[in-house]
Order: C-alpha cells, then structure tokens, then sequence
C-alpha cells in the first residue's frame, strides 16, 4: 500500500448512495472525496491523485464510461470500479476491455466493494517514464495483468508532477526523452521518491554504455533493453517490487 492515506473518488448522482459510501470508506481510515457527476470529478481528479475511483454507470450527461475513460487518459493509475443498475454483457465487456478494472452491480454489496477497495489500494504503485505512447499503452495493459497499478509520463515534466503525487514501488525511466535524458530524470527520482526501486529502459545499447555505467555506479537497480524479453522484464519487476515468485513456492505436501 502506498505510504500516504489511500484516496477514494465516489462519483453518483445519487446523494444518499454518495453520502452512504463516503461515510463507510471515512470511517475504515481512507481519504474520501465525492462528485455528483462527471465533470465535478474531472476538476477533482486534475487537482489531486485518487488510488481507486467508484463511478456510476448511469449518469446525466456524461456515463461512468466515458467518465473512466478521461480519468484514465489524465491518471493512469487510478484503479477504477463501475457500478451500475444496468449491467448487461455489453456494459460490462464494454467497459473492462477500456480498461476499468470492476464491473458491479446495483444494489452494492457493500462487503465485496469494500474487499475490492482493500485489494487495489494494496496493488503495487508502478510509474513508466517514456516518450513512447504506444509503448506505455502496452506496458499499462501487461503490467495492470500483472496485478500493478501503473501511472505513466512522457518527459521529464510529468515525471515531476507524477512523483509529487504518490510514492511508487517501481519506476522505469526511458534514457531518451524529449526534454531530459535518463541520467537527470534518475536523479530526479532519487530525490523525489529515494525508496523506489528502478529499471533504466534503452533501445539504444552500445552508445548508451558509458551513460548505464555511470547510472548503475549511482545505484540504478536493473538495465532493460527494447525491445523488451517480457518475461525477463516481469520478473525483475516482480523482484523489485517484492513481489514472491509463485515458481518457487515450496509445493510439498
């Protein structure tokens, strides 16, 4: 869990449902903001991080959906539920292939949504720092498989915004970005995050070696090379992360 009081967003333009979930999460110690529609939770979600967002599906306006779908482009890492009173197929294969994480159903079982809080607040923080769109998508789909929560930067100025706001398990740092190279980013994050383990990430090996010689000399954690050996990748992320490797469990009965 992140070493800052997880934040929960309750979007619904039901009040009550509102005031009721507001109050349970506030007294099981989280940070709790509420928003009765969509573009009241965009304002919150630009001033601050949430770890988890619990969205109603059928709102005027602007559906949970959508919703998801711009909390998604401006936090990456916000882990977010829907639930809705129509939860058809449709809706749900619909919105878990966007990316969301949960689809539930109305009235709430306030036991499981309180489990499924519990589990993405707990899930590992990762942030990807590279310049590469189409690779941070990927590497957000494979890593949220993965069981991670993954926030992403494109230079060295998100990077900045992104560690102001959480503390982060894992962190992968491209060495070529638009307005930095990896050198200052890594420092950057020594400073911002000192507890986060790093993966430096290059496409350009041999005439970036003197750079990853001195990186590694200041205490980078591991080197991957694109493109990438996935399963090598997971693993290193796995055993930075602390996650315990499932191979090696003793199986004996």
């Amino acid at each position: 869990m992140n070493q800052q009081t997880p934040r929960i967003l309750v979007v619904d333009d039901d009040a009550d449902i509102c005031r009721n979930l507001c109050d349970i999460l506030a007294d099981l110690g989280y940070e709790v903001d509420s928003a009765p529609d969509g573009p009241s939770a965009l304002v919150l979600i630009d001033q601050k991080p949430y770890d988890v967002a619990l969205l109603d599906y059928k709102m005027p306006g602007m559906d949970g959906l959508t919703l998801y779908r711009e909390i998604k482009r401006r936090r990456a890492d916000t882990v977010s539920l829907l639930v809705t009173a129509f939860a058809s197929r449709e809706t749900a294969d619909e919105a878990l292939t966007a990316g969301a994480w949960k689809v539930l159903s109305k009235p709430v079982d306030f036991g499981k949504l309180l489990g499924l809080v519990e589990e993405a607040v707990c899930q590992p923080l990762v942030l990807v720092i590279d310049d590469d769109h189409d690779l941070c998508r990927s590497l957000w789909d494979l890593f949220r498989d993965r069981g991670y929560r993954v926030a992403l930067a494109h230079d060295s100025r998100e990077a900045s915004v992104q560690l102001r706001g959480q503390r982060y398990r894992v962190i992968l740092i491209d060495l070529r970005l638009p307005d930095s190279d990896g050198s200052e980013v890594f420092r950057m994050v020594r400073t911002g995050d000192p507890s986060a383990r790093t993966i430096v990430i290059t496409g350009h090996r041999s005439e970036m070696d003197p750079i990853l010689d001195g990186l590694i000399a200041e205490g980078v954690d591991a080197v991957c090379f694109k493109p990438f050996n996935i399963p090598v990748l997971l693993d290193k992320l796995d055993e930075l992360a602390g996650i315990p490797d499932a191979s090696a469990e003793d199986t004996s009965a």
